[in-house]
């Protein structure tokens, strides 16, 4: 049977030997549309205090990154329960598979088939009987222009192109996670303070009805102080509302319901994250997926013009058989006429009323928009650092400055406190400092957690997120 089929498959290893021409332009990367350095910051009059890495965010795990133990394992069950890193995952196999049967293209099908044919010519004329059985290979394409092979290459591309969209969605869902994470630490502090605060405008507000009654205190002076409680007990409840909001959000990026202990023992204060170096621009190229990404959707559209110009040539496919044929099915096999056919064509369009050009016309305006693109996903990128590189060099300085304030309003309370049972100053007086220091507590918990937020942003603006620790294992994400 193997003598018979080989002259099947020698024009077939032929047509594979001459195909392999490509009319897809050479593919330049573009020059990042951006300055050659980060713009400069005003540097804080204070260094801050947390931590230097040394080496580029990108390389840094996100396990290295984050100290606290807690915050790791909401991570760790985000990474295996979230729906949006499921669909992105779901999405490279989609991606694969499909490039897959692009690059199946590229090589002939061979098929075992079998047919039969009964027929007869007159009313009183013997049934004629045909069987046969063999290999055949339909309609394979002699890719001499390089369609087939381009569209096998833009393929690839946008596998690669949905492999590193997995990475810019795991980067964005550690980001949110910990961003998610210190909200709620945020606004536990300030639950706690607003708590405390109102414990105290209520003991202030029974004081000063006391005073009232008896003649002492003005009517502005307690009207005064039962705004300040109602004001605390509105506080209050929105804050109760802003941390029933957080641990819904954080449910909703883990993917599963939170452990009831989740946050005790963790406090924003005693939080701290590393500062990062900036290094250049030109490191954000190789450092972020999504840059990486709107390339490869960019070396697609640069294959994919190859395509659109390969339609206007010849279109060459073979189609070919070797077998058995046999007027009786039963000796189809044993005693058969073996044979082969081997039937090239070639189309080449004349008349397509404009379809080929507008195909390429389209494929290029394609490729513009994916220059554009990529483009844009660099200057974006190079927004994103900066600003994020302002606030590493402010924030602490801010932090520095109203923790001074709260330190000062606090002093300024208890004064006005000893003032005012001393008779030396008004209920007013003591009332305004009570204000003051609580505004001046919620700002410099609110300070805190702008800074925190902020190096985590800048953890993922530079890249970080998305490499695993050199000693330990891919997480399950990873590995999928």
């Amino acid at each position: 049977m193997i003598k018979h089929i080989k002259p099947l498959v020698t024009p077939l290893a032929l047509a594979m030997t001459l195909a392999g021409c490509s009319l897809a332009p050479d593919y330049l990367r573009p020059t990042a549309p951006v300055a050659a350095a980060f713009p400069e910051v005003p540097q804080a009059a204070t260094k801050s205090t947390s931590p230097v890495l040394n080496q580029a965010p990108a390389a840094v795990a996100w396990q290295e990154f984050f100290a606290d133990a807690r915050l790791r394992t909401l991570i760790d069950q985000a990474l295996v329960n979230n729906r949006d890193l499921r669909v992105a995952i779901a999405n490279i196999e989609v991606a694969r598979a499909q490039y897959r049967i692009t690059r199946a293209d590229r090589l002939p099908t061979v098929g075992l088939g079998v047919s039969g044919n009964r027929q007869t010519i007159g009313r009183d004329q013997p049934i004629s009987s045909t069987y046969q059985a063999g290999l055949q290979v339909s309609a394979f394409e002699l890719d001499l222009f390089g369609r087939v092979r381009n569209l096998s290459e833009a393929s690839l591309a946008q596998f690669l192109a949905t492999e590193e969209a997995r990475k810019t969605t795991q980067i964005s869902l550690i980001a949110s996670v910990a961003n998610a994470w210190l909200q709620l630490l945020a606004d536990e502090e300030l639950l706690r303070i607003t708590d405390e605060t109102l414990k105290t405008r209520v003991e202030s507000e029974r004081l000063t009805q006391l005073r009232f009654d008896n003649g002492v205190a003005s009517r502005l002076e307690l009207q005064l102080s039962r705004s300040l409680v109602e004001t605390a007990r509105a506080t209050l409840a929105q804050t109760q509302r802003f941390r029933a909001q957080d641990i819904n959000l954080l449910t909703l990026l883990v993917g599963q319901p939170l452990s009831a202990e989740l946050s005790q023992g963790a406090t924003l204060a005693k939080t701290e994250l590393p500062d990062l170096p900036a290094g250049l621009p030109s490191d954000l190229l190789a450092a972020r997926p999504d840059i990486r990404s709107a390339e490869q959707r960019l070396i697609a559209a640069n294959a994919n013009i190859g395509a659109a110009r390969a339609n206007f040539f010849p279109r060459i496919t073979l189609t070919g058989s070797a077998g058995s044929a046999s007027t009786q099915l039963s000796g189809l096999f044993e005693s058969g006429t073996w044979g082969w056919t081997f039937a090239p064509q070639a189309l080449l369009p004349i008349f397509d009323y404009g379809r080929n050009s507008a195909n390429l016309a389209a494929a290029r305006a394609q490729n513009d928009i994916a220059v554009a693109q990529y483009e844009q996903s660099i200057q974006t990128a190079f927004r994103e650092v900066a600003d994020a590189l302002a606030g590493q060099a402010t924030y602490s300085e801010q932090l520095r400055a109203q923790a001074a304030v709260t330190e000062a309003e606090a002093d300024r309370f208890n004064l006005s406190d000893l003032r005012y049972r001393s008779g030396a100053a008004s209920q007013l007086d003591l009332l305004d400092a009570q204000r003051s220091l609580f505004e001046s507590q919620q700002l410099s918990v609110n300070a805190n957690l702008l800074r925190l937020q902020n190096q985590v942003t800048l953890y993922r603006v530079l890249g970080g997120g998305w490499v695993e620790p050199a000693a330990a294992g891919p997480t399950p994400v990873a590995a999928r």
